[in-house]
């Protein structure tokens, strides 16, 4: 038995009907700005009408950050054994990741390409709350010295 070829038969395309899409006229999210604290490197300052709004419940928490870390911890130990002596409940200090800042630098300023230098910053950084602090508390942390290079950032909470 001889088979017959059966030409193809050619189907054809249905084109689907384009839709628009609805436009939302939603209004969009503003978002906030953020309040931003001062960071001063030497001393924690606050004000006298921090003092004065103390309530039960409340708590400071203190963020620590240097480059170095042996510093640092001298630092949150002056402050730890501040807030210890007035009788403070003390939370912490809790170590929070260390921010690396890598940069690669060419050796040579013309020819040589493939020889590069590496160098990185790390900033360590610590946390410490203070719960229920009392007005002592804070004038006596506002008076401590810290040394050069240890920067804090205090905030109500």
């Amino acid at each position: 038995m001889e088979e017959k070829a059966t030409p193809k038969t050619k189907t054809a395309k249905v084109a689907k009907p384009r839709v628009k899409k609805a436009v939302s006229t939603a209004t969009p999210k503003v978002a906030k700005p953020k309040e931003t604290t001062k960071k001063t490197p030497a001393t924690l300052k606050s004000t006298s009408s921090d003092t004065a709004k103390l309530k039960d419940g409340q708590m400071v928490r203190i963020r620590v950050a240097a480059y170095e870390n042996k510093v640092l911890d001298q630092s949150v130990k002056q402050i730890i054994d501040t807030a210890m002596r007035h009788d403070a409940k003390v939370r912490g200090p809790v170590p929070l990741p260390t921010e690396i800042k890598k940069y690669t630098v060419n050796r040579s300023s013309f020819i040589d390409k493939n020889s590069r230098e590496q160098f990185e910053m790390r900033i360590h950084r610590r946390l410490i709350d203070i719960l229920n602090p009392s007005p002592k508390i804070v004038e006596a942390l506002t008076n401590l010295n810290l040394p050069s290079g240890v920067s804090v950032d205090v905030k109500m909470i």
